[in-house]
């Protein structure tokens, strides 16, 4: 039998569970968060209230609700419930659920609910053997992940299932769920007396970064662990509550979401013009131990996508950012890459060069090859006269303004549209003063 996170224990055993367990919601009501999904007449609250759930998906950051929610509907369902982690789990105890789920149906004329904490844990073959039953309904699936699950689950499991994506606890969120937890006699700390200073209340719900275990279990260790008074009263002071929590923990895994969209918000708001967002994505990646150079190279990216000519100055500044960053190493790196993120925000932005670049490598993959015109070909060999390569060359310098017309490329077509803005104001100008020669 696969172990049940869910199961009954015995009294023993839950004086050792930490408050984060123990302050599970026993039903919707006791649920707090995540309304987006599961406020009234939403169509996954009327699922579990109906008791007619088809599999599921639960996808969000930890301690958002995703395990709590699936201990609800485990209360709530009159379907059989099993439980297994997909980390020390294998494909012979899945092939066991389901043989279980088959008879059960046979027997019983019951399904069973299979619930699967961190599904992107397992291996493609260990999702390949649940495809058919869970297709069929029995076992109806639940699985939890902090992964994406468009790219951490089968496309084929993930047609067969709807996914819903819990968001991190607001900060009122957390501070409701602790103060549940400072005032329940049966599973939380109240039959402790404590004096809750409302700022270490808040500072807590706030350095959790909406993870409500994260806070529950500051919580518990600061109350355990203060000296109470004469008269039993814990003063849950400022100070208990930094002790308690220590380091703020950054939701940042290097190679999934959290990476990927950090980065993705610190380039648009550099491209937004906006180097207060800008610096705090900044911020963000730094706290969370981000390679400087991968932030250098974004925003090197930025200065030549966004930026463009409109500051010429911008890459020059943003590359030695990154060449600067590479020497002196962190700290100190954070402070050029600073520099750069500010100076590449406040620029005047154009994507001319970036768009003409696009434009023109569509056209060399997707059209027929232009062949370069004769007298642009290389006459510097013997005998290149004799096939009229380089015969009626124009050079540029031997003209007035350095400058004279004559074609390039074959069938010309407009790539290079430069803005009325910045520097790239006076390219254009000028590049309007050429076109007017000779006409």
């Amino acid at each position: 039998m696969p172990k049940d996170l869910f199961e009954k224990k015995s009294i023993a055993t839950k004086k050792i569970e930490p408050l984060s367990v123990k302050m599970r919601p026993r039903n919707l009501n006791e649920f707090v968060g995540q309304e987006h999904i599961l406020g009234e007449g939403k169509l996954l609250k009327r699922a579990i209230e109906a008791d007619r759930i088809t599999s599921l998906i639960f996808y969000g950051p930890p301690g958002c609700g995703k395990t709590a929610l699936g201990y609800v509907i485990s209360v709530a369902t009159a379907s059989s419930f099993e439980n297994i982690n997909a980390t020390s789990s294998n494909v012979s105890e899945v092939r066991d659920v389901i043989t279980r789920a088959k008879k059960r149906m046979e027997l019983q004329g019951k399904k069973t609910i299979l619930f699967i904490d961190e599904i992107h844990r397992f291996n493609k073959a260990q999702q390949d053997v649940l495809m058919p039953d869970v297709e069929k309904g029995n076992p109806v699936l639940i699985g939890t992940t902090t992964h994406n699950p468009f790219f951490a689950i089968n496309s084929a499991l993930l047609s067969r299932s709807q996914v819903f994506q819990f968001k991190p606890h607001k900060t009122e969120e957390i501070v409701a769920i602790l103060e549940k937890a400072i005032n329940d006699k049966e599973r939380g700390l109240g039959n402790m007396k404590i004096n809750m200073d409302k700022k270490a209340l808040t500072f807590l719900a706030k350095a959790s970064d909406g993870d409500a275990r994260r806070a529950l279990n500051a919580l518990e260790v600061g109350a355990l662990t203060t000296k109470p008074a004469k008269d039993k009263v814990i003063d849950f002071t400022m100070e208990v509550a930094r002790e308690s929590i220590q380091r703020k923990a950054i939701i940042y895994d290097k190679d999934e979401d959290a990476h990927y969209d950090t980065a993705s918000a610190f380039i648009k708001s550099m491209r937004g013009s906006d180097p207060d967002a800008a610096l705090y994505w900044l911020a963000k990646m730094l706290v969370a131990g981000e390679d400087p150079r991968f932030i250098a190279r974004r925003i090197v990216i930025c200065a030549a996508e966004d930026v463009g000519n409109a500051d010429p100055q911008a890459i020059v500044l943003a590359n030695a950012a990154l060449q600067i960053s590479e020497f002196v190493g962190l700290p100190e790196a954070r402070i050029p890459l600073a520099q750069a993120t500010v100076y590449i925000a406040c620029a005047p932005k154009s994507n001319a060069a970036y768009m003409g670049i696009t434009s023109a490598m569509e056209d060399a993959e997707n059209e027929r090859t232009k062949e370069v015109p004769d007298h642009l070909k290389d006459s510097s060999y013997r005998s290149a006269k004799k096939l009229g390569h380089g015969v009626g060359y124009k050079y540029a310098h031997n003209f007035e303004g350095h400058y004279v017309k004559q074609d390039y490329v074959y069938d010309k077509k407009k790539y290079y549209v430069p803005q009325p803005i910045g520097y790239e104001k006076k390219i254009k100008s000028w590049l309007e003063q050429l076109d007017n020669i000779g006409k």
